[in-house]
């Protein structure tokens, strides 16, 4: 059973960083995702990676376009954590960021593909 946990959320203002770490139990060979969901918005994929993705230049990565160069997400297996690094965030930004796993990979990092979820976290990004 993977078992998740966000944090790093906050408020910062615009063009400012943010770390995200996502805590994880079980992750060995599981395909791990950042997700966010905006009030009255639709989940929507922001950056998700593979089992594979550090251990194999075969390993598999996808981002959202509107996050493409600004964002970056990185696993740390012997620490059991999966970061997403956030920098020039702008307003269209703030959303709660959810951190899921799943035993298979989906190269379209789409929500409902993901079984295991962690809480949430908000991230606000307002002046």
């Amino acid at each position: 059973q993977v078992q998740l946990v966000e944090s790093g959320g906050g408020l910062v203002q615009p063009g400012g960083s943010l770390r995200l770490s996502c805590l994880a139990s079980g992750l060995d060979g599981y395909a791990i995702g950042w997700f966010r969901q905006a009030p009255g918005k639709e989940r929507e994929g922001v950056s998700c990676i593979s089992s594979s993705y550090i251990s194999s230049p075969d390993g598999n990565s996808f981002y959202a376009d509107s996050v493409k160069g600004r964002f970056t997400i990185s696993r740390d297996n012997a620490k059991s954590t999966v970061y997403l690094q956030m920098n020039s965030l702008k307003p269209e930004d703030t959303a709660v960021y959810y951190c899921a796993a799943d035993a298979t990979w989906g190269s379209n990092c789409l929500y409902y593909d993901y079984d295991y979820w962690g809480q949430g976290t908000q991230v606000t990004v307002s002046s």
